[in-house]
């Protein structure tokens, strides 16, 4: 066979040498799963995993012509105790779905002997010559295991052969950001200078170019909680980088020497899931707060209302004020018959917020799965998308036909020209990599200010509906299946539910609801929102009974499963992801 490789070949004998120092965990039956967050579970059984995916990316290099192949070495908003690592492809996007396959086969050999084999049938299969060249960028964040992780993926690359540079600690959309910079690097397509000190030049000189209006200025300094994570020394760097007079940020949680505190009643996944501010939180009424999540690469806004009345401005929020003005640069600079802006959003945004991109925006609004990886790709098909999750996850991707209408388009007034130059100095602002907390940070703050908006006027916009998420507990999560093609809106099988919920969200006004199967754990979300509250209630309460009554299956309490899951999951150290962030809403601080 053309592509046959010899078990005796020197890369294949020192892969089979090097990983005896990383054996695999004993998980029993249970495998490891690569997923939209790659791998992500209890530090201590990530080194074996960590040492396949390098060897996977090697073998990704390769296959992508010697393109440079990232790997992050982060487990986000997870507790300290957690890590999880992942691949980035050349364009600085997540690793192609198809290749996830792969990382799963590979991180599950059982034995030295069973990953030599499975790395050289992954060769075989994947049609990849070994003399190609290879290249790997890796980072990692703050939590103290990651040095250990590093170890085993140095090991990994050198085994295999693959050239590599070490980043040290940096946040996923840097990562993200030195990936592209570095592929394009030479191009007519260059994204930036090839360095963490060129990501901050980047975006400094971006924003900078954006607050070329004399009355564009901060209404006050905005706070940022960084989680005690990778994002507060990232965002102290960035910071020397741009004037005082134009941009002020006080930092807090940042002590990312005590490992501990990493996401711990801090950070965007607490204050959207708790609905609450951080610990730390020494706000006035009506100043402007914002959280990053332990990789920086979600970002919330949030402020209290005289009374201690919490209010949060999420990832919905966050992309309607982005499309209201993106949209408006458009129309003003003469771009409005050129270019299109288009919205990406899951079942899980608020339906207020998808009206109000429709009737009060008229931009069309296009549903996806749930998972950043079908956001991306769909928002990749607009000449601008604009998406977000509701957890703050999100950017804005302008494409290669709306950039070259920028560059080519002449405009006939000042009014023209300054909307043209704003527009152009967005797109360089906003890291179309991936979504980024400090971009999308500094984007809100350029928006706020040439709207010369405070929290109030951004909330006014639009009232979000009541809503609520809830969680069942099921033996088998893979025989609910959505709908193709409904963006995980409807139920194609139980057959029986879709229809008996039909009949009951017909009774409550701007009733919606949805059930899917979690992607983490066996159990199904179902999602609710009416015009009141009370309706919500009841309205989930009768949807559950009909779940239980016609799949056979039991609620349980939120945070746990059967007492002996909990108790093999902990064991286990298994996708220990957090249950899907709960929607908007609004409750008093403590």
């Amino acid at each position: 066979m053309l592509f046959e490789q010899d078990i005796m070949e020197p890369e294949f004998e020192a892969v089979l040498e090097a990983c005896k120092q990383f054996p695999r965990a004993d998980t029993g039956k249970k495998d490891y799963g690569y997923g939209t967050a790659g791998f992500r579970m209890r530090a201590d059984l990530l080194p074996s995993v960590v040492f396949t995916v390098g060897l996977l990316a090697s073998l990704r290099s390769r296959k992508c012509n010697g393109n440079v192949i990232g790997i992050m070495i982060t487990a986000s908003h997870n507790p300290a105790e957690d890590n999880g690592v992942k691949i980035v492809d050349p364009e600085g996007e997540m690793m192609s779905e198809e290749w996830e396959w792969y990382a799963t086969w590979l991180a599950n050999a059982r034995d030295p002997e069973g990953l030599r084999n499975s790395y050289m049938q992954c060769m075989n299969q994947l049609r990849i010559l070994r003399e190609s060249p290879r290249k790997v960028i890796f980072a990692r964040d703050t939590r103290p295991s990651g040095e250990a992780l590093v170890k085993a993926l140095k090991a990994a690359l050198e085994a295999s052969g693959t050239e590599y540079i070490d980043y040290g600690i940096a946040t996923t959309p840097q990562l993200h950001y030195l990936v592209r910079a570095t592929n394009t690097l030479g191009s007519d397509r260059e994204y930036g200078e090839v360095s963490i000190e060129g990501y901050y030049k980047k975006l400094a000189a971006a924003f900078m170019n954006t607050m070329h209006i004399e009355y564009a200025n901060q209404a006050g300094p905005v706070y940022v909680d960084c989680a005690n994570g990778v994002g507060a020394p990232q965002l102290k760097e960035l910071l020397k980088h741009l004037p005082e007079d134009k941009f002020k940020a006080i930092i807090v949680n940042d002590k990312i020497d005590q490992p501990d505190r990493l996401n711990n009643r801090c950070g965007a996944d607490w204050v959207k899931t708790q609905q609450r501010v951080p610990e730390d939180f020494t706000g006035k009424a009506w100043d402007r707060w914002t959280s990053l999540d332990g990789d920086a690469d979600r970002i919330v806004y949030y402020f209290c209302e005289e009374g201690s009345v919490f209010r949060l401005l999420d990832g919905d929020r966050i992309a309607t004020l982005a499309a209201d003005y993106i949209g408006e640069l458009v129309t003003k600079s003469g771009l409005g018959e050129q270019i299109k802006l288009g919205v990406v959003q899951t079942a899980y945004a608020n339906g207020a917020s998808t009206k109000y991109i429709e009737k009060t925006l008229k931009l069309k609004v296009e549903f996806t799965p749930t998972g950043v990886k079908h956001l991306h790709h769909a928002a990749a098909r607009q000449d601008i998308g604009v998406y977000f999750e509701a957890n703050g996850h999100g950017t804005v991707l302008f494409s290669e036909r709306a950039q070259k209408a920028m560059r080519k388009h002449q405009p006939q007034s000042t009014a023209q020209l300054n909307a043209l130059t704003t527009l152009r100095a967005l797109s360089n602002l906003i890291n179309q990599t991936v979504g980024d907390a400090l971009s999308d940070l500094l984007l809100v703050e350029v928006i706020l200010s040439h709207k010369q908006w405070t929290v109030k006027e951004w909330l006014s916009t639009y009232s979000d509906l009541p809503n609520k998420l809830l969680k069942v507990n099921v033996m088998d999560r893979n025989k609910f299946i959505t709908v193709p093609g409904s963006a995980e809106r409807r139920l194609e099988r139980p057959p029986a539910i879709q229809p008996r919920m039909d009949e009951i969200i017909a009774k409550y006004r701007e009733g919606r609801c949805f059930v899917r199967a979690s992607g983490t754990e066996d159990a199904v979300r179902i999602y609710g929102e009416a015009a009141e509250a009370y309706d919500v209630e009841d309205m989930l309460g009768h949807v559950t009974e009909v779940v239980i009554n016609i799949s056979g299956m039991f609620i349980e309490p939120w945070v746990y499963k059967r007492a002996d899951d909990k108790k093999e999951e902990l064991a286990m150290g298994l996708r220990r992801d957090p249950p899907d962030p709960l929607p908007g809403g609004e409750q008093r601080t403590r």
